[in-house]
């Protein structure tokens, strides 16, 4: 029911209360909302037990510069043979003898080809990458910190160190080319 209007000079009404459902959303989406503490037990989440001294020492050993070096030795290994493996196979010099260029080389001249290419590639990307890995596992545990800068520094102390054979320019040059390539990859997986 609607009030009867009111007289001229006489003072308004109050507003009438808030409704219910404006008071509920204050509490949930407004002002009065209070945060949560975040326990997953108490929604029922799997609980977790405190870890063992053998989960811990697995923890420390994978967690080692020699355990993180030889991990990228691996996998640089095996990345290397399937790439060249992979531009051994495209490259229609395989198996090629420039005594004989009309000769069509055999299966296993063109295989000998790509086995030796494959382990050439595999034994360079696991020189390098065990290098980058355990230089940058010792950069991170002396500056104490986990960004990007670790990884620009040890990209240019590995690839300083890879030219460097070649002579002092290549060595600077290496270093700023491997630095910005490993800039540019941190930048992209981050």
């Amino acid at each position: 029911a609607a009030p009867p209007p009111s007289a001229a000079g006489e003072p308004a009404p109050p507003p009438p209360p808030p409704l219910q459902y404006s008071l509920l959303l204050q509490h949930l989406v407004g002002d009065k909302r209070q945060p949560r503490v975040w326990d997953p037990a108490t929604l029922g989440g799997i609980p977790c037990p405190p870890k063992s001294e053998e989960q811990k020492m697995v923890e420390r050993v994978m967690e080692s510069c020699p355990f993180k070096a030889a991990l990228a030795c691996v996998g640089g290994f095996v990345l290397g043979g399937a790439f060249g493996i992979f531009t051994a196979g495209i490259d229609t010099n395989v198996g090629f003898d420039p005594k004989d260029p009309y000769r069509t080389p055999t299966a296993k001249e063109v295989l000998k080809d790509m086995g030796q290419r494959g382990i050439s590639y595999a034994k360079n990307f696991a020189i390098v990458g065990a290098m980058f890995s355990c230089t940058e596992c010792v950069v991170e545990s002396y500056r104490g910190k986990s960004d990007w800068k670790n990884s620009v520094i040890s990209g240019c102390i590995t690839g300083g160190a890879i030219g460097f054979r070649a002579g002092l320019k290549a060595g600077v040059i290496g270093c700023g080319g491997f630095a910005a390539f490993s800039a540019a990859v941190d930048y992209y997986l981050r």
